[in-house]
């Protein structure tokens, strides 16, 4: 990857739906130049473009981190479990306090406390979970490109 690579991955992450012909123009460079090198970058799974949806819009009104703590030989079948539910978000292996940290968007507490319930604290392999409610998400999405 190299400084193109980075203006091009730069721009998307502003807008996404960037048309290649507009990102030629920014960089000086070829659309063909453009299209390529994004195939690669897409082919290569150094990004990905999709759509990132608001999950208010969607009728998510409760958003929540949970972290799990597992049995360290259940750690990654728990965190494949998790990453196959529609209600994750995010699931991520850590080191620290918890084993596996997982983000949420559902509809409400009801919802959330089945989810804590029935599905995430009743996997083989769950010992302990811990909720943070999220209250206010002043960011959500890709990082900001770098300046």
């Amino acid at each position: 990857m190299d400084d193109l690579d980075r203006a091009i991955i730069e721009i998307l992450q502003k807008d996404g739906r960037a048309p290649n012909a507009r990102i030629s123009r920014t960089l000086k460079v070829s659309e063909g130049t453009v299209r390529r090198r994004l195939n690669r970058l897409i082919h290569e799974r150094t990004i990905r473009v999709v759509a990132i949806a608001e999950p208010e819009q969607l009728g998510f009104h409760l958003s929540a981190v949970i972290g799990l703590r597992t049995d360290p030989t259940r750690t990654a079948s728990v965190a494949s479990e998790l990453a196959a539910l529609s209600e994750t978000e995010h699931v991520a292996i850590t080191t620290g306090r918890y084993d596996v940290l997982i983000w949420v968007n559902l509809v409400d507490a009801k919802a959330l406390s089945n989810f804590i319930h029935h599905k995430a604290g009743t996997m083989d392999g769950v010992r302990q979970t811990e909720t943070f409610v999220v209250l206010n998400a002043p960011k959500r999405g890709p990082r900001a490109p770098a300046s």
